[in-house]
């Protein structure tokens, strides 16, 4: 039976170290449940390449919360020295990635659910860093939070490692009181959009890799041996066919100015990507993603399980409506959206139903959807609809975006043959009219 080496809570907020005999990691979770210890990290002895596993954070009670949101302020306590070879590592080095900052994020979440004050918390993160750009960060959030400043501030003045929606979603958390609930949903969130992206990539990584081939092929045929295929043909007089004209003129320009073409290329894409993070390029931007047919009504589903989710533990944590809409609205991402909400909100704010005020914004939220949150405003049960909503889309969505991974490959694998199909038939065709003229 597999030995675990594990680092736990203990119920008095202590950090302990062990080993247990177990028939896999979600056995060995149980066991340290069992006695009273929450995880922090778990993996197994004699594997080098064991990766850590964090276990996922679960509701505290709201008197643990509280410890953990009043202690904002407290001096730091020293954290207790984990063991070389037990040291949690957080990511490798040079920078803050997306793999980094959700270990931190759900590591921070079973802290303050365990009881541990919130410096305290980050104290212990800071040190369990094997990152030098991550222990900084963490020290830096650390110092801003015991000055007072609350976690989401201290957050938002590092826009390159919290993105926004993670900031709103942090201040949703301390303004509800339950802010290692909203981390753990932070940490579940990052960990969906990895698993997506990886799953999109690996669908695609074949089809890139092919490509990537076939743009060499082609630079090598344009550049080399279509010069000298032109050569053969002008020797016997004969007119090349249309198609292999053009791959010709393409040859030619590439020899002649093929530099060009890259300094262009690179000063075109900064400009693009200039004008992307410009607020005006941004929402224009977000508005044609919109307009696309398929990956449009994705992103509007997203952001609208997002904003449902949020608003409904905002509303059953008893934070107010409008409060509520205001800090669900920035989770949405996309600004256009974000517009529409807030067009919305003035009508709650002059005491309309929600359902009827969100009635504008059908991009984001379709009839469906209003007439079951007009209901259930009525019902007085808005909050359990709402989170039941997000359930529902975001297995919807999930199912769609499979369907969308599995069609794109075959379609990127179809558009590489017609295209390598074409530079062979233009390359052909001239070898069966050579004869004439040799003739």
């Amino acid at each position: 039976m597999p030995v675990f080496l594990y680092k736990a809570l203990r119920a008095d907020g202590g950090v302990v170290e062990g080993e247990i005999d177990a028939g896999g990691r979600p056995d060995a979770f149980r066991q340290m449940e069992g006695q009273g210890l929450r995880p922090i990290s778990l993996q197994e002895r004699g594997n080098g390449k064991a990766k850590a596993a964090s276990a996922p954070a679960r509701s505290a009670k709201p008197a643990a919360v509280a410890r953990g949101s009043q202690a904002a302020s407290a001096p730091p306590v020293p954290a207790t020295p984990a063991k070389p070879g037990l040291k949690l590592s957080l990511g490798g080095q040079g920078k803050i990635s997306s793999r980094i900052l959700e270990n931190f994020t759900r590591l921070l979440s079973s802290l303050l659910a365990a009881g541990v004050p919130l410096s305290r918390a980050l104290v212990i993160l800071q040190k369990e860093a094997a990152n030098p750009t991550a222990r900084a960060k963490w020290k830096e959030i650390h110092d801003l939070v015991v000055d007072g400043l609350p976690l989401a501030d201290a957050m938002g003045r590092s826009p390159d490692t919290f993105p926004r929606v993670y900031v709103a979603m942090v201040e949703a958390g301390e303004t509800g009181g339950f802010l290692d609930v909203v981390l753990a949903q932070i940490a579940d969130f990052q960990s969906r959009e990895r698993d997506l992206r990886g799953k999109v990539m690996a669908a695609l990584l074949y089809p890139i890799i092919l490509l990537c081939l076939a743009l060499g092929v082609l630079v090598f045929l344009l550049v080399f041996f279509i010069p000298s295929f032109q050569k053969i043909f002008t020797g016997f007089g004969a007119q090349l066919p249309l198609l292999t004209r053009i791959i010709v003129g393409a040859s030619e320009v590439m020899r002649g100015y093929g530099a060009f073409l890259l300094v262009g290329l690179g000063v075109g894409g900064y400009l693009i990507r200039t004008w992307l993070v410009s607020p005006g390029g941004r929402r224009v931007w977000e508005a044609t993603i919109l307009r696309i047919p398929m990956i449009g009504s994705l992103v509007a589903q997203y952001a609208m399980a997002r904003f449902c989710r949020m608003l409904g533990t905002l509303l059953g944590a008893g934070v107010a409506l409008i409060n509520g809409l205001q800090v669900a609205r920035r989770s949405i991402g996309n600004q256009i959206l974000v517009d529409a909400v807030s067009n919305s909100i003035e009508r709650v704010k002059e005491g309309k139903a929600l359902g009827p005020s969100l009635g504008d914004c059908r991009s984001l939220f379709p009839g469906s959807v209003l007439e079951m949150v007009a209901v259930a405003e009525e019902s007085g049960r808005l909050d359990q609809e709402l989170v039941r909503i997000a359930v529902v889309t975001e297995g919807d969505l999930d199912r769609q975006l499979r369907m969308a991974v599995s069609l794109a490959e075959p379609l990127l694998l179809f558009l590489i043959a017609a295209f390598i199909g074409t530079i062979f038939i233009g390359m052909v065709i001239p070898i069966f009219t050579l004869q004439d003229y040799i003739k």
